[in-house]
């Protein structure tokens, strides 16, 4: 991935509604003694430099080296579970384990804190607006039984921005003192202008995200829930892209894989099969014609070994696709160009060029990947996380999304996670490693 900004403990401070005042619930099984190890020390933190070079390159003593606070259960909360009333929504596109989370955050509510009313917010942010009709969902252990079990969300979703001002005013009118977000970067972009509205109003409600996207582009978390389900589905995709190039003569496969603007699926389903010969991200432009570009490099492939397979990310190759409109959908992010038939498109037409026969088949899974339920380590991924949201709410944390860092769990202020976007560094190891992998020359160009 790509090196993150160079942060200081000013920028990893997460912002708290008051003073912990309430025994938690939780107090049985943190032990007595502060030394056990289900305890949370609110003094510690977890160093966000993890090699001894970026630590002695700060120059300051350790005290002063910047950390993330940790995730865990506090001694000491600042809600009253028997008076907290708790609001849940799923934004934006659907992922893997959407379902897992919703489930998570209702029973951790329920059994561990006494938590007596949730609500579900259907359809994204448009759930808390009046004019849309949306109802409420009362969410019970009973009702969220068996949802891991399926893929998609319970709740529903929608893209788009809605006011701020009136989603508080749901959130007053129902006094709920905590909502948990689950989206992607627009989702807790809208979170933080919730949680910033309801600070200037007086307003003590916790708002916490749960970090969603696919595409694994949401920076500081080592990963983001679903995306080990995705890219495994997604080489499944490249496996049958291989059969089929094997099975007839000047056979290609291209498989067109999600990633607008971070090309992580296509590189760890390329990894996990080893069958593509080229993958083609966002983060690395490349040309199609000369000796030195794409179409020439699948001619010589195909040429070897009889069969080829390109993996191109959806983001891939954009300034290829010309004469077409530009537009944007709900959120206000640019509509991408659909590289897939267009790259298939320009393949087919340089060989028939050349005269070399090809059979080509366009392989498109991305709905089939986005909404299959969670497999077993996204399972566990985002229970963990959804702890780790109740236990951050329930201490009146605001303003921030839970994540893991080098593998501990984690609290991020939103403006931090929304500060850039998470991408393959065309000079880091997992890119070699796709070179490696692939035989694929560096760039096309």
């Amino acid at each position: 991935m790509g090196a993150p900004i160079l942060v200081d403990n000013a920028d990893l401070a997460v912002k708290t509604l008051g003073v912990c005042r309430i025994d938690s619930p939780l107090l049985p099984l943190l032990g007595e003694r502060p030394t056990t190890q289900h305890y949370i020390d609110e003094s510690d933190k977890v160093l966000y430099d993890d090699t001894a070079l970026m630590i002695s390159s700060r120059g300051v003593a350790l005290d002063d080296l910047p950390g993330f606070e940790p995730a865990g259960p506090r001694r000491k909360i600042y809600f009253d579970p028997s008076k907290t009333r708790v609001g849940i929504v799923t934004c934006g596109g659907l992922c893997p384990g959407l379902n897992n989370v919703i489930r998570g955050l209702v029973l951790e509510l329920t059994s561990h804190y006494r938590v007596r009313r949730i609500f579900g917010f259907r359809n994204g942010y448009q759930g808390f607006i009046a004019r849309y009709g949306h109802d409420v969902v009362d969410l019970t252990p009973e009702s969220v039984a068996n949802i891991d079990e399926d893929g998609g969300t319970i709740l529903g979703s929608s893209r788009g921005q809605q006011d701020p001002a009136e989603i508080v005013d749901c959130l007053s009118r129902m006094n709920i003192n905590i909502l948990f977000v689950i989206g992607g970067d627009g989702t807790l972009r809208g979170a933080g202008q919730i949680a910033r509205e309801a600070e200037t109003r007086g307003e003590k409600i916790a708002v916490v995200g749960i970090p969603k996207t696919i595409d694994n582009d949401i920076p500081y978390i080592d990963q983001s829930f679903g995306f080990q389900t995705a890219f495994g589905k997604a080489a499944e995709s490249i496996r049958v892209a291989h059969a089929e190039a094997t099975s007839a003569p000047g056979g290609l496969g291209v498989v067109r894989l999600m990633g607008r603007h971070s090309g992580f699926i296509a590189c760890y389903a390329t990894l996990a099969k080893s069958n593509a010969d080229v993958v083609l991200i966002p983060e690395l432009p490349f040309k199609l014609e000369g000796d030195g570009g794409l179409l020439n490099y699948v001619r010589r492939r195909v040429a070897e070994r009889g069969h080829a397979v390109v993996v191109v990310a959806e983001g891939a190759g954009q300034e290829l696709v010309v004469g077409q409109p530009e537009s944007t959908d709900a959120s206000g992010n640019r509509k991408l160009h659909d590289i897939g038939p267009e790259l298939s498109r320009r393949i087919k037409e340089y060989f028939d060029a050349e005269g070399i026969e090809l059979n080509l088949k366009y392989i498109d899974p991305s709905y089939v990947i986005r909404s299959v339920p969670a497999n077993p380590y996204d399972s566990v991924y985002t229970i963990r996380l959804a702890h780790a949201a109740v236990h951050a709410a329930m201490s009146g944390r605001t303003e921030m999304v839970v994540g893991r860092w080098r593998r501990r769990f984690i609290h991020i202020p939103i403006p931090l996670a929304i500060s850039q976007r998470n991408q393959v560094d065309p000079a880091g190891d997992l890119w070699m490693s796709v070179l490696e992998a692939t035989g694929q020359p560096p760039r096309f160009e």
